[in-house]
């Protein structure tokens, strides 16, 4: 990796002008609506500065200061995956040729060079295994369109929320692979990493100078308290144990609590379930085929011939938590939580995965 650069804050505008000049449009965090959310941006002064949140169970509010950072907060809501998959997309239109057979045409991948400024390394570390996923032979050619599509800015976190565990899962909370550029936020700038040949040539273009000692152990003191500051752990041994316990009565406490309204998957950063819906022209005479993201909290996820296999809510949490920290170890080397904490914060009633999971794998009561 080549020598870490300093990018002073008054030289922020140049690196986002760089951006969209290089990669279109860039995208990057703003406070808007109560929550940090991704949109396009064009200035500096667009990002939030000065913004913090705090999180619970249930719980998120924003706070501000009079701080000159950007990005001194966890995470909000929204991350990667519906720029690399939209909540609905066409797959393909059938129609028929001029012997009346029916012919297929697949949609065109719809991907435009994008750059995105802020990603968390929870985020990378779920793109990651997005990639397992949508990039496994036979690959999905619209999420590799928008896979290749993209510049991404990483930026290490300093400012973790109670809800976040990355460091437990290993993803966080250093930007550790994914990114082509990494920022390190501190009060006068930011020390930047490149993680491609894209990102050092634009680090080269950005003729920055390189990063003192001193700059580099501050980032490093920072990383390395907000490692300290999350206390959040799931137990240990959960492959293979958590599954096992598919029958336990203890999941039954949760069909009075879980609203199954879907929030968890909906901002999960892995939460890929999909549904298919067929959308007929009025003339009937060609009909598209999109795909809409879908949860295994909704009612229809689990249809068998029409009839659901999962009739209770607490059998689709068990199904969202036994997949979730157990069989995707199977499916993907690796489980499908990075620690980001998204589920807590935004559960309309505070169910928090990681106390669910520790109290199941805790021995039955007498």
């Amino acid at each position: 990796m080549a020598q870490p650069r300093f990018l002073p804050r008054e030289q922020l505008q140049t690196l986002i002008d760089r951006l969209r000049a290089e990669h279109g449009r860039c995208i990057g965090p703003v406070a808007e609506g109560g929550a940090i959310v991704y949109r396009e941006i064009m200035r500096a002064t667009e990002l939030p500065v000065g913004w913090h949140d705090r999180q619970g169970p249930g719980s998120y509010r924003l706070l501000r200061d009079e701080g000159p950072r950007c990005f001194a907060w966890a995470n909000g809501p929204g991350a990667l995956k519906p720029l690399l998959l939209p909540p609905e997309a066409p797959m393909w239109e059938v129609g028929r040729d001029a012997d009346g057979r029916l012919h297929f045409t697949a949609a065109k991948a719809r991907a435009e060079p994008l750059a995105v400024l802020g990603v968390r390394a929870c985020d990378l570390a779920a793109l990651d295994l997005f990639d397992r996923h949508f990039l496994r032979e036979p690959a999905d050619t619209d999420y590799r369109a928008r896979r290749e599509a993209l510049f991404l800015v990483g930026m290490h976190c300093s400012h973790p929320a109670t809800t976040c565990f990355c460091a437990d899962t290993g993803d966080g909370p250093e930007c550790q692979s994914g990114f082509d550029l990494a920022l390190h936020e501190l009060d006068d700038g930011f020390v930047v990493q490149a993680g491609s040949a894209a990102g050092r040539h634009l680090m080269h273009t950005l003729a920055l100078p390189a990063a003192s000692a001193e700059q580099c152990q501050a980032a490093h003191r920072e990383h390395e308290a907000a490692r300290a500051a999350q206390h959040r752990q799931l137990p240990p041994d959960l492959p293979g144990s958590l599954l096992a316990l598919a029958e336990d009565a203890r999941w039954q406490a949760l069909e009075g609590r879980c609203l199954a309204c879907g929030n968890c998957t909906a901002v999960c950063p892995t939460c890929f379930c999909h549904r298919h819906e067929e959308r007929p022209a009025l003339a009937a005479d060609t009909s598209a085929h999109w795909r809409l993201w879908d949860s295994c909290f909704a009612d229809g996820h689990s249809l068998l011939h029409g009839r659901p296999l999962r009739t209770q809510v607490a059998m689709r949490y068990r199904q969202w938590l036994t997949h979730k920290l157990d069989t995707w170890v199977a499916q993907y080397g690796r489980s499908g939580c990075v620690g980001c904490g998204r589920c807590i914060s935004w559960c309309p009633v505070g169910i928090d995965l990681v106390s669910e999971a520790t109290t199941l794998m805790e021995p039955p009561h007498a």
